[in-house]
């Protein structure tokens, strides 16, 4: 017969998480309760600096974030957006009482042109397929979908009517088929990325066209010959440049001003300092960037092994290739370890941490399965919405999470048992994750294996050859139930085991 026993969380920290350490010792009690509302504070990057969130309007939150340009997969980094923007989103909905998420897709782009060209596939088939997979890819994630998920395509006469706005208020211009941002007319543009004038020439990285009155200005329309996708404007038959789209998609949506505008901190320049100079612009707000979004926020960049991702190199990680080899809980944690606005080092060491700490998580949540969850308020004794709330700090907050499940399993007492798993629950589903039955987790909820008398019998085995000390011969059987995919774990009260694979 299979034992189940206690099982301790272990210290060790995950990779690029320092918080993750000095985890409550089994002697320390969990932290006094504040009894006091707990008020999110994000880093603005629009200011530079953390601040009180404070919402236009506190019975609707508004919130936007640059989406996926759908001609291939999305890789780890795309990834990290969307599951920060989607803890985002999980921690307002706990403090206001209405949330608005949109988050688009960009679903007429050059790329998209060239990967239709290339493959001989119909646009419109790239688009929906890459624009699915996405979707379920994030969804494994634990990525809820967004409220709205405007495609570029529905919102073409959106951009239209901003361009005309800009041309109207001397912002825009027209020339050889093309309409074109004037930087220069635009006082405040920089002050999202803070690029002086040379810099943001450098970093706009855009063709010095003989049309141009400026080196920095930017495509807002370009005329598309008859082979390439296009609509009929004031300006001729064309298409959106790239910037314009989440300008005209953010306002048609939410409306201006909203709240948070996220994104990678790779879009910050150009494309959301375009953005402001054009939703500003054409409102007229000319030194006042906060009438397009209130609150900048901006996820760090994602490295493997300590490398930047590049095609050239070969390491680029796919979401659609990672959910093949890990469960998606699993890399949503890994994901989490680090400060969104530090740099995330992806690696084989941190993957089989986060998964190591999701298996001892889902073993106490196994043990307390049947402790039925008290009723009452919730506290925060463990303080894990105090650092939730403190620009997102995953770090420190998983830590207080590991530690109130250890907590669960020093104690035999119903009572605070039940009180924990209320507040397990509810962090966990802010988290997302332990959101699955831990015996299906566990790999407890199918039938025994066949050879299950087998396996009985190496344990005991194995554990007769300890008890002489012969820790050769009990290496060579966890051995051989690793061959035979099956995971031993030895508890204080006895070797439990599962099937995996």
């Amino acid at each position: 017969m299979t034992k189940t026993g206690k099982n301790v969380i272990s210290t060790n920290p995950v990779q690029n998480t320092g918080a993750w350490r000095n985890l409550l010792d089994p002697s320390t009690t969990l932290g006094v309760t504040t009894g006091m509302m707990v008020k999110l504070k994000l880093h603005n990057t629009l200011s530079g600096k953390k601040e009180d969130f404070n919402p236009i309007n506190p019975d609707h939150v508004r919130v936007y974030a640059c989406g996926p340009t759908v001609y291939n997969y999305a890789h780890i980094g795309n990834g990290r957006m969307a599951v920060v923007c989607d803890l985002l989103s999980r921690i307002l909905r706990e403090l206001y009482p209405k949330v608005t998420y949109v988050s688009n897709i960009t679903d007429i782009d050059d790329k998209i042109i060239a990967a239709s060209k290339e493959t001989g596939e119909k646009i419109d088939s790239i688009t929906q397929k890459y624009a699915d997979i996405y979707n379920e890819d994030m969804a494994v994630l634990g990525v809820a979908k967004p409220d709205i998920q405007p495609r570029a395509t529905q919102h073409i006469p959106d951009m239209i009517k901003q361009i005309e706005a800009l041309i109207e208020k001397e912002h825009a211009y027209e020339a050889e088929g093309h309409v074109l941002y004037h930087v220069p007319s635009y006082e405040a543009y920089g002050v999202l990325s803070g690029r002086s004038r040379d810099e943001q020439i450098a970093g706009a990285r855009v063709d010095v066209a003989p049309y141009k009155k400026d080196a920095a200005d930017f495509v807002l329309w370009k005329p598309s010959t008859d082979d390439q996708p296009g609509w009929e404007s004031p300006w001729g038959r064309g298409r959106p440049g790239w910037h314009i789209e989440c300008s005209a998609m953010s306002e048609s949506t939410l409306g201006l001003p909203f709240d948070i505008h996220a994104g990678g901190s790779d879009l910050k320049f150009p494309h959301h300092e375009n953005e402001i100079a054009q939703a500003c612009g054409a409102r007229g707000a000319e030194n006042a960037p906060e009438e397009y979004a209130k609150y900048w926020v901006h996820n760090g960049f994602v490295v493997v092994e300590n490398e930047k991702m590049s095609k050239s190199i070969g390491n680029v990680q796919l979401v659609h290739d990672l959910i093949k080899d890990h469960k998606g809980e699993t890399l949503r944690l890994a994901l989490l370890s680090a400060h969104y606005r530090q740099p995330l080092n992806w690696t084989k060491t941190l993957l089989e941490q986060s998964q190591n700490t999701l298996d001892k998580m889902y073993r106490v949540m196994k043990k307390i399965s049947d402790i039925p969850v008290a009723e009452g308020e919730d506290n925060d004794e463990s303080n894990i919405m105090d650092a939730l709330c403190d620009d997102m700090n995953t770090p420190k907050a998983i830590a207080s999470l590991i530690s109130l499940i250890t907590s669960a399993d020093r104690t035999e007492d119903e009572l605070v048992l039940s009180n924990i798993k209320r507040e397990v629950l509810r962090y966990s589903k802010i988290f997302g994750i332990l959101q699955e039955n831990p015996d299906r987790w566990l790999g407890y909820d199918g039938a025994s294996p066949e050879n299950a008398e087998e396996i009985e019998s190496l344990i005991a085995q194995r554990k007769e050859a300890r008890a002489n000390k012969d820790f050769a011969k009990a290496d060579e059987i966890r051995n051989k139930l690793q061959a035979m995919n099956i995971e031993i774990e030895d508890t204080a009260e006895g070797t439990i085991w599962r099937k995996i694979g």
